[in-house]
């Protein structure tokens, strides 16, 4: 298929329709479909999908029957021959999603790359099937915020790429503990909007613990931007921000984090064993004016030496 990206429409694209997730995932199936979609009436008999796509004719019928399993095709038998076609609801939603869209949402072409691209990044550790739903999910949870479609490309491809690279270090984590891997160690701040405390914590860690760390960041309920005065006051110190944006909160950072900090978001990380859990009383900047969001990232920089001293001695 040219692409499956998610609607513009309220429904979430990762559970819309799940089936196409991974019975479309196949290279030929998803040929089918596009094929279908752009037919004249929507349907094509076996003769003419064969012809069309060069396979053997065996080959086509055993797709076109896990497509047909799925609830995805509609078998239209007439005289001596079956045409197959898209069910009604599947076409609506594929051809929505592979429509170029004008309104701030990613286009079908778009992510359908992002999708490629994390595919051949994460061969041999994921599936096509998996990279497909951790990007849609990505989508959907960074448009969900105000203002998001401004650079809602590069985040939903750095997201899923960050969510894919945690899944992948915590499914073999107590592995390398249990051998004693140099493995850097894993640190994830988390605030309530992630624009703020948690943003200041990582990036500070960052530029003091270089390669012995890896810092990730997210918020229990994220908005569209990392505030202004916290991107100064960082700036004040000589500590780069780099590419980060507020991002959500998922199990994957969490099951591959060494340490977990928490800073004012309650109960909302969920608690795994075999992780080192704090949780740091530190004022919010939010609405804060500069002088007393410099307190408040003086006030973390010290938190943060004393953990790197400690987790790095």
């Amino acid at each position: 298929m040219r692409a499956s990206a998610p609607p513009a429409g309220p429904s979430r694209a990762a559970d819309v329709l799940a089936p196409e997730l991974t019975v479309l995932g196949d290279a030929t199936r998803g040929a089918i479909a596009r094929l279908l979609l752009e037919a004249p009436d929507r349907a094509l008999t076996v003769g003419r999908l064969t012809a069309a796509l060069g396979l053997r004719q065996p080959t086509v019928s055993h797709h076109l029957r896990v497509l047909h399993e799925a609830g995805l095709l509609e078998r239209r038998p007439q005289g001596r021959e079956v045409w197959y076609a898209l069910a009604e609801p599947v076409a609506a939603r594929l051809e929505e999603w592979a429509a170029p869209d004008g309104d701030g949402t990613v286009s079908g072409a778009l992510l359908g790359r992002i999708i490629d691209d994390l595919g051949t990044r994460f061969a041999g550790t994921f599936s096509r099937e998996t990279v497909q739903r951790v990007v849609l999910e990505s989508y959907d949870l960074l448009r969900e915020r105000d203002g998001a479609g401004r650079a809602l490309p590069s985040a939903t491809a750095q997201f899923a790429a960050d969510r894919l690279s945690a899944q992948q270090r915590g499914a073999d984590l107590e592995a390398r503990r249990a051998r004693g891997a140099g493995e850097p160690l894993e640190v994830l701040f988390v605030c309530v909007q992630n624009a703020g405390r948690s943003q200041l914590a990582a990036a500070i860690m960052r530029h003091l613990g270089g390669e012995r760390v890896r810092v990730r960041t997210a918020g229990s309920a994220p908005i569209d931007a990392i505030r202004p005065a916290v991107v100064t006051a960082l700036d004040e110190i000589g500590v780069p921000l780099g590419g980060e944006f507020p991002k959500p909160l998922t199990d994957d950072v969490v099951r591959a984090a060494d340490v977990v900090v928490t800073m004012g978001c309650g109960d909302a990380c969920p608690v795994y064993p075999g992780r080192r859990y704090l949780d740091w009383a530190v004022d919010d900047p939010a609405g804060q004016p500069l002088d007393t969001v410099r307190g408040i990232r003086d006030d973390i920089d010290a938190r943060v030496r004393g953990l790197l001293r400690d987790l790095l001695p």
